[in-house]
């Protein structure tokens, strides 16, 4: 019987495939935010004037008299006369307005555990931590280190520092601790706020102990009490959370900061080698993160329950998990857990027993879910769900027509979004109950976001042709530099086309835009393998495999080859329980051959049970490369998996040995 369903779902899915696009319900649409195109054409006739009107919603102390300063291009301010604080646009005027008691996260433990965090849990606990942060030394402008699991104790940490103006530098709780240690260095934090273990898939780590045999540089670690390990030494310079907020004072008012001071340091990381530090600052990146939030997810905080399964280390986690959803008053859910711990259906368990209204995740956790079967979505109830998201990477066309039939019963719009840490919030996605859905294209330019495809010569390229993505016009939660280093900000994004009239932001992928503005991300530019002389996006060319009805995800890179420059490795994971064989590879090879070309046939085809992939689920294909090119691999510990590698590296030479036969 599963099997029959499987089949009927694979035939669903070929016919979806036909589909150009996809209109929002008519339901959906009469009671959207958004329902027409007057956002967008107000934001295109006076761009300045809209992120205005945007920034009024936000709470200032000293309301903006300015806008946009550029004189100093590409060193943008935004709003630079006003001043604002962060913590008290989340947290100081919903409990003013009466809001205190309700719910700012459903927290769920992987074991279980439920924890209600309500708007005045969250400023009681953010006034004590940030008089404990000044208790320590910590004064406005320095940097506060947090490595920290999914426990709502990472959210206070991030809206203490915003409340006294001492800019945070999340790492991702999945780092080794080296490079937590690089992360402090280099930003020269005056404080960790780290904890004793940390769980994963019913193991603990014992993160506190990992960070001393490292030897952290900062003066003063605190440590939350999660797990508790015994395995948790404490030094001098050492202080328990709980116990230092307790001897805190209980009130701190929030710090009127000028809208340019520093909010963030967020390290680049995974497919790029030396990590960047990435600069936000306060005023202009609220203003775009709060509306893009409302907009994009047509929130309404009184009933929608938001759930974005992203990680707080990462800036979806920033922007939408803490500091959109916050500003916006709304109810989210953060869970600690994995996709797949305790079973392969808890994401949509938790959706039935949360009423979670909208769902916004990764494409490789989408395919990841495929590979597990839709009969672990289709046993809960989701009939509350009524907006789907991604975030991460371009999702291709059959994983989008999968989340849009399966996750969502075919009637919630699926909003496809693209941005990057640089960019502060979404640039291009649709706005759900005002355009059409095209699955493999993320949709148009938000409002008040001018996006060009461009060639070399930064001229626009045709409608439909590939070229280099680009920003011409300042946005405000763009990042103001990389920490400590303006020239390498200047010659990263802005030295592209130099002899453009203003600076150009230079995305860094390839993508089309088709007539209608839609926008379609091709990957990387340094994505790219040249076979022969025909130059190969790596994103197409797993779209072309993933589309194949046996396979479930798919990364490709290009390998040395001796005749023709660089052949194509695919490493596949099947969907569902089915084994590799020599004739299945033969059907994938042609299948892209039917797809692209001959000439993107697959020269190697490596089954692969499971992917690299971070725990946010980025897959972290330059390790791939290194495999394929016989290269030492680098750090592996930021892997959610880190055995991954060797059994992949077991299976191409199984491959091997099996083509010199």
């Amino acid at each position: 019987m599963a099997s029959d369903a499987q089949d009927t779902l694979e035939a669903q899915l070929a016919e979806l495939l036909t589909v150009e696009q996809f209109e929002p319900p008519a339901a959906f649409v009469a009671a959207a935010r958004v329902k027409d195109g007057s956002l967008h054409e107000r934001a295109a006739a006076d761009p300045l004037a809209f992120w205005a009107q945007e920034a009024r919603a936000l709470d200032w102390f000293t309301a903006p008299q300015q806008v946009l300063d550029d004189a100093a291009a590409p060193f943008y301010t935004w709003f630079a006369d006003g001043t604002i604080n962060a913590s008290y646009n989340c947290l100081d005027r919903h409990v003013e307005n009466g809001l205190a008691d309700r719910i700012a996260f459903h927290w769920r433990g992987e074991e279980g555990e439920q924890r209600e965090i309500t708007y005045g849990w969250l400023h009681e606990q953010t006034q004590r931590a940030a008089n404990a942060l000044t208790d320590a030394g910590v004064r406005s402008g320095d940097v506060v280190g947090i490595f920290l699991p999914m426990i709502p104790e990472v959210v206070v940490a991030m809206l203490a520092c915003a409340r006294i103006g001492a800019p945070h530098n999340v790492v991702f709780g999945g780092f080794s601790p080296e490079s937590v240690k690089e992360r402090m260095d280099v930003s020269d934090a005056k404080a960790l706020i780290t904890v004793d273990g940390a769980r994963r898939k019913g193991k603990t780590v014992a993160i506190k102990r990992a960070v001393d045999e490292v030897g952290m540089s900062v003066p003063t670690t605190f440590v939350v009490r999660n797990t508790g390990i015994a395995d948790c030494p404490m030094a001098e310079g050492d202080r328990w959370w709980d116990e230092a907020l307790a001897a805190a004072d209980a009130e701190c008012p929030a710090v009127p900061l000028p809208a340019e001071h520093p909010l963030f340091i967020l390290y680049s990381s995974g497919s790029t080698a030396k990590p960047k530090g990435i600069l936000h600052t306060t005023g202009g990146y609220l203003t775009q993160v709060a509306s893009t939030y409302k907009t994009v997810f047509d929130i309404r905080p009184e009933e929608d329950v938001f759930w974005c399964s992203a990680d707080v280390g990462w800036v979806t986690g920033h922007s939408y998990i803490v500091y959109g959803p916050l500003i916006n008053a709304a109810t989210s859910v953060m869970y600690e857990g994995a996709p797949d711990y305790p079973h392969q259906g808890i994401w949509w368990e938790l959706c039935e027993q949360l009423g979670v209204t909208i769902f916004h995740t990764a494409p490789t956790a989408i395919r990841a879910c495929m590979k597990w079967g839709a009969e672990h979505v289709e046993r809960f109830d989701r009939s509350k769900l009524r907006l789907l998201g991604s975030v991460g990477e371009p999702i291709n066309p059959k994983a989008w027509l999968w989340y849009w039939q399966v996750v969502g019963d075919g009637r919630c719009p699926v909003v496809d979004t693209w941005w990057q840490t640089e960019t502060g919030g979404m640039m291009v996605t649709t706005l759900p109950g005002a355009q059409v859905m095209r699955p493999g294209a993320a949709g148009t330019a938000l409002p008040g976001i001018d996006i060009a495809v461009l060639d070399n010569a930064g001229n626009e390229v045709p409608a439909g042709t590939q070229g280099l993505l680009a920003i011409r016009r300042p946005w405000p939660g763009m990042l103001r530099t990389l920490y400590g280093d303006d020239e390498r900000y200047v010659s990263t994004y802005f030295s592209k086309w130099p002899d453009a009239p203003q600076p150009v932001y230079f995305v860094g992928d390839a993508g089309r835009m088709d007539e209608h503005g839609y926008v379609s991300i091709i990957g990387r530019v340094d994505d790219v393998i040249n076979v022969s002389g025909h130059r190969l996006s790596t994103a197409e060319i797993e779209s072309a495999i993933v589309s194949h009805p046996q396979v479930a995800e798919a990364a490709v890179v290009g390998q040395h080859d001796d005749l023709t420059g660089q052949g194509i490795t695919a490493f596949v994971t099947l969907a569902g329980q089915l084994e590799g064989t020599d004739q299945l590879r033969a059907h994938i090879a042609e299948h892209v051959a039917q797809k692209i070309g001959k000439f993107a046939r697959p020269k190697h085809i490596i089954w692969a049970d499971d992917l690299p992939k971070t725990r946010s689920g980025k897959i972290m294909r330059r390790l791939l490369r290194d495999l394929a090119d016989g290269r030492a691999l680098g750090d592996v510990t930021t892997l959610r998996d880190p055995t991954v590698m060797a059994a992949i590296g077991t299976a191409m030479e199984h491959e091997q040995n099996d083509t010199d036969r």
